[in-house]
Parts: C-alpha cells; structure tokens; sequence
C-alpha cells in the first residue's frame, strides 16, 4: 500500500496522437473484404443453410 504507479502507468503518453488515418484504412479495407466474400460464398452458405434447417424439420 501507498506504492504508486510509476509515471509511465499514470499518465498517457504526451504527444501521441495515433494512427487514424491507418485504422480507418483497415476498418475500410476489412469492411470491403468481407462484402467480396459475402457477395461471392453468400449463396452457397444461404443454399447450406436451406438444407440443415430441411434436414432438421424433416426429423421433427
């Protein structure tokens, strides 16, 4: 007890703004990549999906 954090733990480190515009720029690309994938395996995953819930009915 009565320990304190060294000031690298305490305080935030000054003059560092981050990197933005590089996060925006991975949000925009991962939000692309996953629309391409979408659009191309979407109808195979609704198709498979289709199929186990007539699978699953079809047992009830």
């Amino acid at each position: 007890m009565g320990q304190r954090w060294p000031s690298a733990l305490a305080s935030p480190t000054t003059g560092e703004q981050g990197d933005v515009p590089g996060w925006v720029l991975v949000t925009l690309m991962t939000a692309g990549l996953i629309i391409a994938i979408w659009a191309v395996a979407g109808p195979a995953l609704v198709n498979l999906f289709n199929t186990a819930i007539e699978k699953v009915a079809g047992l009830l």
